[in-house]
């Protein structure tokens, strides 16, 4: 039985590294083409040529923060692949600061590629899926945009805004009832570089292990994929404890709240 990717074209935003260069792979291999976003020419370059006996490769220089570049970019995808059958949002950035500290370019540019980027990448390319009754957009959120945490605040707004966007994306073709799925993805910290120095009780995410869960999803046509399992009970447990109770439990004796504190982030 053929994957759900066998000859579908997917874009992936942020696919020259982390879980998007891995993400690619895993399309590949399940037959799909690939088309790379991001912002690091030599490193998609480098991409493409690993991948090239796995399939069809295409790389574009595409900086998510800037709306002209993904409408340029956009048509000049359409007028080179045609249909795009899948998109994935994965470009995202995080600057971990008590939010004082923060810039103001700091805080543009966080809500610009995490939370505007997905939205205007999907707006470029939805028409023609609404037009074709097919197609599937996944946006990579985080368990950030479930709760909250100290040294993360801008992070954290650009998440919580990528979940309620993506889910309210999902419920509107539903209730067009278009052939368009949209699943969401909400992990805990991965073990990327653009993550380091994280320390957590809970175990980073390998990246091969969420890049897999994400692509399995995406097949299952999951609403949420979310990593760990246990990952969905934070809701519940704002509803069930006071403020203060899980900021105590949750957050003091369960640790989230000191995840950050020796965070480094990807070296430059």
């Amino acid at each position: 039985m053929n994957s759900y990717f066998y000859n579908k074209i997917v874009l992936i935003t942020g696919g020259a590294s982390g879980i998007g260069n891995i993400m690619g792979r895993l399309v590949l291999e399940r037959g799909g083409s690939l088309v790379i976003w991001d912002i690091n020419t030599e490193l998609m370059n480098s991409v493409a040529s690993e991948f090239e006996h796995l399939g069809t490769v295409k790389t574009y220089k595409v900086d998510v923060s800037k709306p002209e570049e993904i409408k340029e970019m956009a048509q000049k995808v359409k007028q080179d692949v045609g249909f795009l059958d899948v998109v994935i949002n994965n470009a995202g950035i995080v600057v971990g600061k008590f939010f004082h500290e923060h810039t103001e370019a700091e805080i543009l540019r966080t809500m610009d590629i995490n939370a505007v980027g997905p939205m205007l990448v999907a707006h470029a390319f939805l028409p023609e899926m609404v037009e074709q009754n097919s197609g599937y957009i996944c946006n990579i959120a985080s368990s950030a945009g479930l709760i909250s945490n100290p040294k993360m605040a801008v992070y954290v707004a650009s998440k919580w805004a990528v979940i309620g966007f993506s889910d309210s994306l999902r419920l509107d073709l539903k209730k067009l009832k278009k052939n368009i799925g949209v699943t969401t993805v909400t992990p805990f910290y991965i073990k990327t570089g653009m993550f380091e120095g994280v320390k957590s009780i809970i175990p980073l995410i390998e990246p091969e292990d969420a890049a897999r869960q994400i692509i399995d999803g995406i097949e299952a046509k999951k609403a949420f994929v979310s990593m760990p399992w246990s990952v969905r009970f934070v809701r519940f447990g704002q509803a069930l404890l006071s403020v203060n109770q899980f900021d105590k439990y949750i957050g003091g004796w369960g640790g989230i709240y000191k995840t950050m504190d020796k965070f480094t982030g990807r070296k430059s």
